[in-house]
């Protein structure tokens, strides 16, 4: 049985902009939190809190590998919602450096990393409100 989430439930984990943003990070597929957070800039307790309410709302989930957890997206048509709410808002979108990230101790990023869980402290990042 699927579970139905009420429409403010929805809105509700849309409506900050650092939840928005990682949604975008995710449209290019999975990523772990230590990627979140280089990309970000921001520490993995305030993304976790983040990522905590756009799974609530059904919007994400996790899987776990090792130290590491990944999170994706599970229903891609929030993007259509996002792009719709920025064209009617007449909002630019928040874009953030897709450049490489250097400091992200991830697998993906680094295939040297070591795979323990040691982090890098992000030094860059987007500017989050």
């Amino acid at each position: 049985m699927t579970t139905v989430n009420p429409p403010e439930k929805l809105f509700k984990a849309l409506m900050h902009p650092s939840r928005l943003l990682i949604l975008e990070i995710l449209r290019d597929g999975e990523q772990c939190v230590c990627h979140l957070e280089a990309v970000l800039g921001c520490r993995q307790a305030y993304i976790s809190q983040h990522l905590m309410v756009l799974r609530e709302a059904g919007l994400v989930e996790d899987r776990r590998d090792g130290a590491r957890i990944y999170y994706r997206v599970v229903k891609p048509e929030v993007f259509n919602l996002v792009e719709y709410a920025n064209q009617l808002s007449g909002a630019n979108p928040n874009h953030f450096n897709k450049a490489k990230i250097t400091d992200c101790p991830c697998p993906k990023c680094n295939p040297s990393a070591d795979g323990n869980g040691s982090e890098n402290k992000p030094d860059g990042g987007v500017s989050i409100p």
